[in-house]
């Protein structure tokens, strides 16, 4: 189920162990003492809560982790939670043997400083971050002493949002384990009432879900309670593993006797507004949809069903028409047509007939339909009390015409003219989702990315049917003059059955005994308004039930939906409006504890008798970069996955998809210079010289080869570097800084942070999303034969663009192989296989290589399928394409 506009917790949780990724025993083992059940490698996790108290709609959600280390040795305890998108962290603590770690919000800048100060001393742990689809998730882990018990708790707060007619909490369940303890404890307050409540698991029978599950709502208070004993727990009778894998869901609605409802507590307030029984008011529809070479295949497949399902859902009263856009703008009709049976059946077959071609021309396919609906309503081809909305379906950048995003954005905002909404669908991630996004929102719309899953289309149909049907148009939400301060978003142009408009501010007299709250609107029949009074001081007083709800929740509310609009706002502002616009969202994140896209949360914790520092940062929809602008400023990779060359020299690519590793060696004469990555988007290069060992071999089987010089440049930045295994020299533009591997120190300039670690390693960001690491190998000055070396480790590729090529850049973008037939190979030790890659069919060997990233001497074995030759069949072309004529 999808849950793009409420809210989703996943416990993916629970502390998962190091060791966790191998196959389990379904025997128990006895050994000197007897381990309670639910014991994996030593911890045990005794229990886990999820706290949450949903308060008019504001959630307040705390996850609390409790375990025992059994071992007879010191054991790391990772602690994993997926939090809604939407949802912003307010507090974690980490407690060790009753001795309590707080996490503290800082400004995005400070934390970035204090986090590249444990950097330079080597005192770094596990980043705190990573983005998903719909989530982003919460990683600590702590190094946990034999005997020892630690206790992990998050909290994070959100504003639910109604969605088709209900609010919703979605939490994907996976423990990993048994659990003696597990809870869900989930209580609502609404003033108004609550009408229905209901919870459904998918993992587990209705049967097994009744006794484990209660659920109970009357008048205003809700509660459902999910409590499965250990037998409950188990897969089978039998097993020691658990069932808990799936989707548990809570699904609310309030009591609607009136379209609107405003609270007050302590001089804040909050104003809900969402009527029912209206008539739709008819839409005119125009979709400009993508149909390059790039959107061939399963994209427009895809994309057909999608438009197939939404004629079917089309009314009589609706007008529509399609444009699509490839080198050329093409149309259906020459305008507008109403959704008649005929009609819609000729539409159906003109989308049948959808072909993919040619390039991509984003401003042309919009002005066309800006300029479609525009002429419609002057020459009343559409009903007068109708509403017009635009929505674009592309998979990339724009490639020809006009190709400045800053442009198309001009030109698209010029000639809509705040007369209706545009909304952007970016189909995958290869396309700048920020300027969608942006452009989106300028326009009185929004933004939302279609993921290539087999999903898609009902991705698709999802975001229309929130469209579908409006109930009214032009909403103005009115308060006294001179009464109210510090108001949300009070105007919308459009108002969706199933949603709710939500405003809040705050009451310029507390002792202001009541006031009146006006909402303004154009229906299908008639122009309309609803009033609410407000009665200030009865309101306080039924919200009295301070108990059973938290703190002063809406203020909080309040302020989660400033920033929230503040934020959004900043996207589309300029110059001195978008410092403005951030500095308030930032005084607020700072404020009320909020980690936010501009403040991040420290947490400092004890490692080998040393404190170790680690962020917990704010994610922002993650999008191709076509500028520097782009570039956000810290380091966290947002996941534990990357690709890297070291040794001999060895290229080990990581494939998270398929949990495994590829890796292939180059043979090339010292001297070469080979080209790992170019991204012609970004502007950055990374080359590297080969050196041999000394007096080495002429003969390419016996001798070894190594990275002794690096040299990476960015264009955009007019910035250079040599790493050799001596030296640093950093330039910007003619000014040259040079850096022994002796120091530690960290470099900073906008969009860019250097890390030199005494004599092991350096770090190496471009803002947040391009980092790497190179690892010095230092031998012993007098051995006779081997000399120092460096690797190279991209640990963060996620903004560089599509057109990212290289040795190692090449596998920055997805792809796929299959392994079948492994048998035994010339070394009983080493299986050989096929693999089937890139169109290739090739000979594998399994084996292993080195990752020095975390320890230069000794370093971690990393299993691989071996590619030979070069990588021949792996690589595009073949090794020597890559050989350039010098580092820069």
């Amino acid at each position: 189920m999808a849950c793009a506009l409420w809210t989703c917790l996943v416990l993916a949780l629970l502390p998962s162990l190091a060791a966790s990724g191998f196959p389990r025993s379904p025997f128990r083992l006895l050994g000197k003492r007897s381990l309670p059940e639910g014991v994996v490698d030593g911890i045990e996790i005794y229990s886990t809560t999820i706290s949450c108290k949903v308060t008019s709609r504001f959630a307040h959600n705390v996850v609390t982790t409790r375990a025992v280390n059994r071992a007879d040795k010191a054991k790391e305890v990772s602690f994993d939670v997926e939090l809604p998108k939407t949802a912003f962290i307010t507090n974690f603590t980490l407690t060790i043997d009753g001795v309590t770690y707080p996490g503290n919000v800082k400004e995005k800048e400070v934390a970035k400083k204090q986090y590249e100060k444990a950097v330079s001393q080597g005192k770094t742990a596990g980043l705190v971050k990573a983005s998903g689809r719909k989530l982003e998730k919460f990683t600590v882990s702590v190094n946990v002493a034999a005997g020892s018990k630690v206790t992990f708790e998050l909290t994070y707060e959100e504003l639910l949002k109604r969605h088709k007619g209900k609010y919703e909490m979605f939490l994907k369940i996976q423990p990993k384990q048994l659990v003696k303890h597990f809870e869900i404890d989930a209580h609502i307050f609404e003033p108004q009432g609550i009408s229905t409540l209901d919870a459904t698991a998918s993992f587990i029978t209705n049967d097994l879900l009744g006794s484990a599950l209660t659920k109970s709502f009357s008048g205003k208070k809700g509660h459902v309670s999910f409590k499965p004993s250990l037998d409950q727990q188990r897969s089978c009778p039998t097993c020691t593993d658990s069932l808990l894998n799936g989707d548990f869901t809570i699904t609310y609605d309030v009591n609607r006797e009136s379209p609107a409802n405003v609270q007050v507590v302590n001089g804040y307030f909050v104003h809900f507004f969402a009527p029912q029984g209206l008539p739709v008011v008819p839409k005119n529809v125009v979709f400009v949809i993508d149909v390059s070479g790039s959107m061939s295949g399963r994209k427009l497949a895809q994309t057909k069903d999608a438009l197939f399902k939404i004629l079917e859902d089309m009314k009589e009263e609706d007008f529509l028409n399609f444009i699509l856009f490839s080198g050329d703008v093409t149309t259906w009709k020459d305008h507008l047509i109403q959704a008649t049976p005929e009609n819609l059946k000729e539409a159906r077959t003109f989308v049948e007939n959808i072909r993919d071609q040619g390039m991509t021309n984003i401003n042309d396919g919009l002005l066309r339909g800006i300029s479609m609906l525009t002429r419609a309503r002057e020459e009343h081809l559409v009903p007068e009390r109708s509403t017009s909305i635009l929505i674009m379906l592309t998979d990339g950048d724009a490639n020809v015409g006009e190709r400045r995003p800053e442009k198309i954005q001009e030109n698209v905002r010029n000639a809509i003219g705040g007369q209706f909404p545009l909304y952007n669908l970016g189909f995958g991630k290869n396309l700048n989702y920020n300027f969608l996004e942006s452009m989106a929102l300028e326009n009185s719309g929004l933004a939302r990315r279609i993921y290539e899953d087999s999903d898609a289309h009902l991705q698709l149909q999802g975001f229309y049917e929130e469209v579908a049907n409006p109930l009214l148009t032009g909403v103005e939400v009115e308060y006294p003059e001179n009464a109210i301060l510090d108001l949300t978003q009070n105007s919308y142009q459009h108002f969706y059955d199933g949603s709710e408009i939500v405003v809040a501010g705050r009451l310029l007299d507390e002792n202001m005994n009541s006031f009146k709250a006006d909402v303004k609107g154009h229906g299908a029949i008639n122009d309309l308004t609803f009033t609410e009074e407000v009665d200030v001081k009865e309101m306080e007083e039924a919200l009295k039930e301070r108990d059973y709800i938290f703190g002063d929740y809406i203020e909080r509310l309040w302020a989660y939906l400033t920033i929230e609009q503040l934020l959004e706002k900043s996207k589309k502002a300029h110059g001195d409006e978008k410092q403005n616009l951030t500095a308030q969202a930032l005084e607020l994140s700072l404020k009320y504890h909020f980690v936010t896209p501009l403040t991040s949360m420290v947490v400092t914790k004890p490692e080998d008798n040393e404190d170790q520092t680690a962020i917990a940062d704010k994610p922002e929809e993650a999008t191709s970069v076509t500028s520097s602008q782009a570039y956000l400023t810290s380091y966290q990779p947002p996941q534990k996955t990357y690709h890297y060359v070291d040794g001999d020299p060895h290229f080990i690519i990581q494939v998270p998809e398929k949990g495994d590793a590829i890796c292939f060696n180059i043979d090339e004469d010292p001297g070469t210079v080979l080209r790992l990555i170019h991204d012609p988007v970004t502007g950055l290069t990374v080359n590297g010289q080969i050196i041999g060992d000394k007096g080495s071999s002429t003969d390419s089987k016996t001798r070894k080869t190594y990275f002794g010089k690096l040299g990476i440049t960015n264009a955009q930045m007019d910035f250079r570097m040599e790493v050799t295994t001596e030296k640093i020299t950093l330039w910007n533009g003619e000014a040259a800084s040079i850096f022994s591997w002796l120091d530690t120190i960290v470099v900073t300039q906008d969009g860019l942070s250097v890390s030199i670690n005494n004599k092991k390693n350096m770090v190496v960001s471009f803002g947040d999303g391009v980092t790497f690491v190179v690892v010095l190998h230092q031998v012993w000055k007098k051995h006779p034969v081997h000399q120092d070396f460096l690797g190279f480790y991209m640990v963060d590729s996620h903004r560089m663009s599509a057109q990212t090529h290289g040795l190692l850049g090449q596998f920055f973008h997805p792809f796929d192989f299959e392994v079948s037939d492994i048998r035994p190979g010339s070394d009983p030790t080493k299986p050989d296989a096929t693999m089937l890659v890139k169109d290739h069919r090739l000979t594998v060997t399994r084996g292993s290589q080195k990752d020095y990233r975390k320890d230069a001497r000794v370093g971690t074995k990393v299993m691989c399928w071996f590619v030979h030759n070069n990588g021949e069949g792996l690589i595009d072309g073949v090794h020597t394409d890559y050989i350039v004529s010098s580092l820069f």
